[in-house]
């Protein structure tokens, strides 16, 4: 059987803050979390990024996961792999499947709420959306 993580919310997928830095332990990576402080069209085209607490992310309305430190206050994200996002992730990968198994809810962000299904070995699937809920539905042909 294949396992396979679906959110079954309207809103969408999405690892909770404390799951994003279990995940990224398992990898060997660490997790750091930064907020916009300062907006370009405020800051004379200057954008600035303060880096806060794994708690204080859990309340922020949008925190960016970096793994590296990257010092108390940045002008720019990086555009590289040092910027972790988690809706890149694989719904098969075994580290995925393992967090939500161990974290249960919660692994759920606040707009998530994450399911495994397991579906035979020898299926063709893909994952259905519509405004964030999911189901995993067998590949065919529709014209």
């Amino acid at each position: 059987m294949t396992k396979i993580v679906v959110n079954r919310k309207h809103g969408g997928f999405g690892l909770s803050i404390k799951a994003q830095v279990r995940y990224l332990e398992l990898v060997g990576k660490k997790c750091y979390f930064y907020e916009r402080t300062k907006w370009a069209h405020e800051n004379n085209g200057i954008e600035e990024y303060t880096k806060i607490s794994p708690k204080k992310a859990e309340n922020s309305f949008i925190a960016y996961s970096i793994t590296e430190d990257l010092g108390k206050k940045i002008d720019k994200l990086p555009n590289d792999e040092r910027f972790w996002y988690d809706g890149n992730l694989e719904r098969t990968d075994p580290i995925l499947i393992q967090v939500v198994e161990e974290m249960g809810k919660e692994a759920n962000d606040q707009f998530a709420e994450l399911e495994i299904v397991e579906i035979p070995d020898d299926v063709a699937w893909e994952i259905d959306e519509y405004d964030g809920y999911e189901s995993i539905h067998e590949v065919h042909r529709s014209w």
